[in-house]
């Protein structure tokens, strides 16, 4: 089996200020360079034999910082855009909860979590498409055809019993979750910044399972 261990990246300054964050991006804060040290230590009894991270800056740093920590010889992540974060169009760089409000409130869904209980993170995906005035946010199947091909790959690219890193961006995990999930699991849970989500997945990337969602505990 293939492990796969998705790595939120730390807070950034649009994080800390409770806006939504696509494809804009913000840089780190010193508490989300400490996100992702931390997140590195957590995982350093753990070699990667690969690394990969959104093309985003602040997934990009996160990989680094917890390559930093890890005993591979593994320097830096390779960026791919397959895993960049959720486009929520018009919507980006908006106030949060005004946003989720506006988009899910007609319909009894004022808040983000309320979004994803009633309607799964492809659903919520599509919600927010279908509220875009300029037709730029992604939905469910753009998600689709762009995480799941670029998933396959790396998984396709390792061998049995290797361990991956995967940096990116807690929208864009939580909907990768969802696909593989139980019911165990419920992503309308809150994601942190640094914390872990764990895929296994076998060879051929057939037979892909969770093992555990939002994980900020030692035991990754």
């Amino acid at each position: 089996m293939i492990n796969i261990y998705l790595v939120r990246h730390g807070q950034t300054y649009l994080n800390k200020y409770n806006r939504i964050q696509g494809i804009a991006n913000a840089p780190l804060t010193e508490k989300g360079i400490a996100d992702a040290i931390d997140a590195g230590k957590r995982l350093s009894s753990i070699t990667f034999n690969h690394a990969y991270s959104s093309d985003m800056p602040r997934a990009f740093d996160t990989g680094k910082y917890v390559l930093q920590q890890n005993p591979s010889d593994i320097e830096e992540p390779i960026a791919d855009k397959a895993f960049r974060e959720e486009n929520f169009g018009y919507f980006e760089g908006n106030d949060s909860e005004a946003a989720w409000h506006q988009i899910g409130g007609p319909d009894g869904m004022d808040n983000y979590a309320k979004m994803i209980s009633k309607l799964g993170m492809g659903g919520t995906a599509d919600l927010i498409a279908a509220h875009d005035p300029y037709g730029d946010a992604e939905n469910n199947q753009d998600l689709l055809n762009r995480f799941i091909p670029g998933l396959k790959k790396v998984i396709q690219n390792a061998n049995d019993g290797d361990n991956i890193m995967i940096a990116a961006h807690g929208t864009i995990i939580r909907w990768a979750v969802d696909q593989f999930r139980d019911d165990t699991i419920d992503v309308s849970e809150p994601i942190e910044n640094g914390s872990v989500s764990k895929l296994v997945s076998n060879a051929d990337a057939s037979e892909i399972s969770v093992e555990y969602y939002n994980n900020l505990s030692e035991n990754v």
